[in-house]
């Protein structure tokens, strides 16, 4: 695993840590199963304090790209599984309420559309 902090980013660097380590298991770099490094052993090699990993490593737990067993240690979790689910009810909950709201589908679509483009080319 090969991370890069960049001080001068305007990101914080225990957001460089989550999105470079996400990209990594998205992409396959870091398998299923593959084994981090400890919160102490990850802020020593990068020059961080263990409060930045730990933020970093709380945030990919939450958005389910890793999952820690305790002594076992912390891994890359299940690819998707745990954002698929929230992303799918996420737009069930978005469906709904556009519904409610009186929204065509057309208008609804432009909507998530708008939204996308946004998130992804910014």
């Amino acid at each position: 695993m090969t991370l890069k902090i960049h001080i001068d980013d305007s990101a914080a660097p225990y957001e460089q840590i989550r999105a470079q380590i996400s990209d990594q298991a998205r992409s396959g770099a870091l398998p299923v199963g593959h084994r981090l490094p400890t919160v102490r052993g990850l802020a020593e090699s990068l020059g961080l304090a263990a409060n930045t990993v730990a933020k970093a490593y709380r945030a990919l737990e939450t958005d389910g790209v890793i999952e820690t067993r305790g002594r076992n240690g912390t891994l890359i979790a299940a690819a998707g599984s745990a954002a698929e689910r929230e992303a799918a009810l996420a737009a069930q909950a978005y469906a709904e309420k556009v519904r409610r709201l009186g929204l065509t589908r057309e208008d609804a679509a432009a909507a998530v559309r708008d939204a996308l483009r946004a998130a992804y080319e910014a």
